[in-house]
């Protein structure tokens, strides 16, 4: 056969192709000044993004509980927040671009964060929201679906084992622990329990 194959952390692989975009993205629209800027490009990111975060979100509900029939945001954050209570405060930064956000502090019982509602207005009724999908939301939505996927492989972060070093986001000072070099690549090691 000549191929040999083995699992892969598709979510990771996922939110760095969506963090790729994203990088190119800063190289058109300058991120220290302008959250209000909207264009087709953002929408398409900020919808991939936000769909990615819900399947992580449904996935880490399952994880937490494998009877879970947790759906939706408001449903996920009963979950989430119990099992993961770090999770809503965490800080992550672009420390290139001088920035940090704390994407998930405003979710709350029956309370989506703002980006989120955003998300949905875009996604159903862009004629009227479209400036909704705009870089305030699109950057919280990816750091968002970063914090999402290092809980989802909490595991592998907190063991320095996912590759590659994501371009863009770091986290704040209180969840790293360092940094790894290894035959395949660097890795962060992260402290997230």
């Amino acid at each position: 056969m000549g191929i040999t194959r083995k699992d892969t952390l598709l979510h990771w692989n996922f939110f760095l192709a969506l963090e790729d975009d994203l990088e190119t993205l800063s190289k058109y629209i300058d991120f220290s000044a302008n959250d209000e800027v909207y264009s087709i490009e953002i929408a398409r990111l900020f919808l991939n993004t936000c769909s990615e975060v819900d399947v992580i979100l449904k996935q880490l509900c399952k994880a937490i509980d494998q009877n879970s029939t947790a759906g939706s945001i408001n449903h996920y954050y009963n979950e989430i927040s119990a099992a993961l209570p770090n999770l809503v405060p965490f800080k992550v930064t672009i420390p290139r671009l001088g920035l940090t956000l704390t994407p998930w502090i405003d979710w709350s019982n029956d309370h989506p964060p703002f980006w989120w509602k955003d998300h949905n207005k875009v996604k159903h009724h862009r004629h009227e929201n479209f400036s909704k999908a705009n870089l305030k939301n699109c950057l919280n939505a990816v750091a968002g679906l970063y914090v999402a996927v290092l809980y989802l492989y909490m595991e592998q972060a907190e063991s320095g084992e996912l590759l590659q070093l994501p371009k863009l986001f770091n986290v704040d000072d209180q969840y790293f622990s360092g940094t790894q070099m290894g035959r395949y690549g660097n890795s962060f090691v992260y402290k997230l329990s």
